[in-house]
C-alpha cells in the first residue's frame, strides 16, 4: 500500500503520517507514505519523522500538475489535506486561498483521474456550512459559507463532488469541527492563547466571546479520516465531530485555569468581520455507517495540549520566529 498525502507537513496530516507510520491504522501497518508540501509558513519539516524508511518527503506545489502527474503513478490513494485555512488571513489575502484551495484541488483531482489513482479522501471542514442557531449540520445541509476561507473550502468540495460525479473518482468528503492538539500553528484560538500565556501576554478575545464551536482532538480526527479512507464510500460525505460545545470565552478561561492566570489577561478586540455565531456538526452517518466515536474526553485532550507547548517551547517559539519550515 502506497498512499499520498498532500498538506502533510502542517498540523493535522502531519499527525496522520506519523500516526501511519507508527503503526497506528489496522491493515495499513507497512504502509508508504508520500508527503507532498509546499512548505509555507504553516508547512514544517520537523512535524514529520524526516528519516523514518517508509516516508518520502516531496516539496511542491498542488498547484503544479505536471509534478503530480510524475509523482501520482504507483499510488494506492491520495488524501487531500493541503489548503489555506485560516480565516483571519482569508479576509486579508483572498485570492491566494482560492488558488490553492479550489484551484490546487481541481489540480490534484486532475492528476489523480490521469494516474488512475483506485482511493480519494478530500478533507475539509464545517465552515462550509455557515453558521446555525440551533440543532446541528448533516450532511444534506446546503453549503452556505461566510468567509472567503470557508468559501474556497465549499467551492473546492464542489469540484471533488463533480469530479465524482463527472468521472466516477472514488472520493469521499470529510468536514470536520475545529481541532485542536500539539504541533498547531499558533496562528489558531488554543495555541495562541496557550502560547501567550506562557510568555506571561494576554489573550486577544474575538467580541463578547459568545461564538460557539465544537472542538474536536486532531487524533480523533485523523482516525476518522482513516476509516473514511479504508471503508467509506464513493460520492459520500462524512462529518467527523467532537460531540461537544463551547463559546471562546469558556474556552478561553479553560485555558487560563490551565496556564494558572487569571481574567485579567483577557483583551477584548474588534470582532472578526463575518463572525460565524455557532458551528455545530451531527457526525451521526460516520458513527452508524463506519463505527467511529471520539476517544479523547476534552478536558483530558486540552490539558495534555497545554503541557505539550509547555514542554515543546523550541518548536513553536520558532514557528512565531518565522524560522525555516524546511
Amino acid at each position: 500500500m502506497r498512499i499520498l498525502v498532500t498538506g502533510a507537513a502542517g498540523f493535522i496530516g502531519s499527525h496522520y503520517v506519523r500516526t501511519m507510520l507508527a503503526g497506528g491504522y489496522p491493515g495499513y501497518e507497512d504502509a508508504r507514505v508520500t508527503v507532498l508540501d509546499k512548505l509555507t509558513y504553516a508547512g514544517n519539516r520537523d512535524n514529520l519523522p524526516a528519516s523514518h524508511p517508509r516516508l518520502e518527503f516531496v516539496e511542491g506545489d498542488i498547484c503544479d500538475l505536471p509534478l503530480l502527474c510524475e509523482l501520482l503513478p504507483g499510488h494506492d490513494a491520495v488524501v487531500h489535506m493541503a489548503a489555506e485555512s485560516h480565516v483571519d488571513r482569508s479576509i486579508e489575502a483572498a485570492a491566494d486561498f482560492i488558488r490553492t484551495n479550489v484551484g490546487g484541488t481541481q489540480t490534484v483531482l486532475e492528476a489523480c483521474l490521469r494516474s488512475g489513482i483506485d482511493r480519494i479522501v478530500h478533507v475539509s471542514t464545517d465552515e462550509v456550512y455557515g453558521s446555525i442557531a440551533t440543532g446541528s449540520w448533516t450532511e444534506e445541509w446546503p453549503l452556505q459559507p461566510n468567509s472567503p476561507y470557508a468559501a474556497s473550502k465549499a467551492s473546492s468540495d464542489l469540484v471533488a463532488r463533480a469530479y465524482t460525479r463527472t468521472h466516477g473518482l472514488n472520493l469521499s468528503i470529510t468536514r470536520c469541527s475545529n481541532n485542536y492538539g500539539p504541533y498547531q500553528h499558533p496562528e489558531k484560538l488554543i495555541p495562541l492563547f496557550v502560547t501567550n500565556l506562557l510568555e506571561g501576554r494576554p489573550v486577544p478575545l474575538y467580541g463578547d466571546g459568545s461564538n460557539v464551536r465544537e472542538w474536536l482532538h486532531v487524533d480523533d480526527h485523523c482516525r476518522g479520516i482513516q476509516l473514511v479512507l479504508a471503508q467509506g464510500r464513493a460520492g459520500e460525505v462524512y462529518n467527523i465531530g467532537g460531540g461537544n460545545e463551547y463559546t471562546n470565552l469558556e474556552i478561553t478561561k479553560l485555558l487560563l485555569e490551565l496556564c494558572g492566570a487569571d481574567d485579567s489577561m483577557i483583551r477584548p478586540v474588534a470582532d472578526r468581520k463575518g463572525h460565524d455565531l455557532r458551528y455545530s456538526i451531527d457526525e451521526g452517518k460516520i458513527r452508524r455507517a463506519l463505527g467511529y466515536e471520539p476517544r479523547i474526553a476534552f478536558d483530558r485532550g486540552l490539558a495534555d495540549t497545554v503541557a505539550w507547548y509547555r514542554d515543546n517551547p523550541g518548536w513553536w517559539k520558532g514557528v512565531r520566529r518565522g524560522g525555516p519550515a524546511k
